[in-house]
């Protein structure tokens, strides 16, 4: 059985938000929070929030909903063998998610909400656990709505692909690997661990995914999380999920491929760059593929960041970073993609990265992986 290191239940000084059922969808930014923490009935929790330099005043949140993977080490080896090479080429992506036609849209009150949680960062860390200390942007970054990566860099280890069975088929979906205390924590997003009203089976983070190579092996899913809005409603204004993997060889998850920096309470309408390995055409899943542009607020059915791109389902969960540096390939993880309009596909949207976002990755890189 895994162990659970040490988890803080997060207090947030933001206002509630009505509840937004959906269907399902794939790929775009984080935008949206306020609190949650482990545990599968969503009760509420009580503390501070850990390294969040003294959040003030407020009202408990509820927390993230928890759900345990193979956290046996014979349950291990039996997702490790399941997943051939044949079937991870064959696995497709999800069904478009969408907002309901009611949805929650992006107020003033919800912005002023949102300040008033104190910003949180925490750095990248190379393999081996050194902290990355000194990160800036690209002076010049080029904008992209849906070009393969080719400059390298970390991005191209911490990035990788998701598999998993979902209602008796194989599926994928994207993550991305970050600095975490337990040093096995991937952020994804919350349809890619759960639709449908359960969560998915056989799930797997393959780091550097491409076409067809795994050069950082193949990483089992032990723990799964998601906000309780995402497990209760989907509504995708909290599509974030974070995953807790096992070992492999001995070693821990960053401590091979290195962890990206990740954020929460941040500025909206920033220069951001998204990665992901779309599955549906004209895309087939075999390459990273990565937009870039400024955010901006989506003004229709949700309270997400939207970002002009072109990716298709696959993408979903795939990293969104601000100060991205396109010569490291190093930046700070602040969104994932989750939805698109369907009379709109050149916009990715996802959740804005707030507490509820924060929660769920402090439940995640404060659980012990088997």
């Amino acid at each position: 059985m895994r162990r659970k290191a040490r988890l803080v239940p997060i207090l947030t000084a933001i206002a509630g938000s009505a509840l937004l059922s959906t269907t399902i969808a794939h790929g775009a930014t984080a935008d949206a929070g306020a609190g949650a923490t482990a545990g599968t009935a969503g009760t509420a929790g009580t503390a501070s929030a850990a390294g969040a330099g003294g959040v003030t005043s407020a009202r408990a949140v509820p927390q993230p909903v928890e759900k345990e993977a193979a956290d046996t080490r014979k349950e291990q080896q039996t997702v490790q063998r399941y997943w051939t090479e044949a079937k991870m080429e064959a696995a497709k992506p999800l069904a478009a998610l969408v907002p309901e036609k009611d949805g929650a849209r992006l107020t003033a009150g919800a912005i002023a909400a949102q300040a008033a949680a104190d910003p949180v960062s925490v750095p990248a860390t190379e393999p081996g656990g050194d902290t990355v200390t000194a990160l800036k942007g690209s002076a010049a970054a080029r904008a992209s709505t849906g070009a393969a990566w080719t400059r390298g860099g970390a991005i191209v280890k911490t990035a990788g692909r998701v598999f998993f069975t979902y209602q008796g088929r194989n599926a994928s979906c994207s993550a991305n690997a970050v600095t975490s205390e337990n040093k096995s924590t991937v952020i994804t997003a919350g349809h890619c661990v759960r639709m449908g009203g359960a969560f998915h089976g056989n799930w797997v983070f393959v780091p550097g995914y491409e076409n067809g190579d795994r050069p950082h092996g193949t990483w089992v899913a032990t723990t799964l999380y998601t906000t309780p809005q995402w497990n209760n409603s989907e509504d995708v204004n909290y599509d974030v999920a974070s995953a807790v993997v096992a070992p492999l060889n001995g070693r821990s998850l960053t401590d091979v491929v290195g962890g990206q920096g990740v954020s929460f309470n941040q500025a909206r309408r920033r220069q951001m760059h998204s990665f992901g390995y779309p599955a549906a055409a004209p895309y087939n899943g075999s390459r990273l593929i990565y937009c870039a542009g400024r955010a901006f607020d989506d003004f229709l059915m949700s309270r997400d960041i939207g970002l002009n791109c072109n990716m298709t389902g696959g993408s979903s969960g795939g990293p969104w970073f601000l100060d991205f540096n396109e010569s490291t390939g190093l930046g700070t993880l602040n969104s994932v993609n989750s939805f698109k309009y369907a009379f709109a596909t050149g916009w990715m949207f996802g959740p804005y990265f707030g507490t509820e976002a924060q929660a769920v990755y402090e439940a995640a890189q404060t659980t012990g992986a088997p």
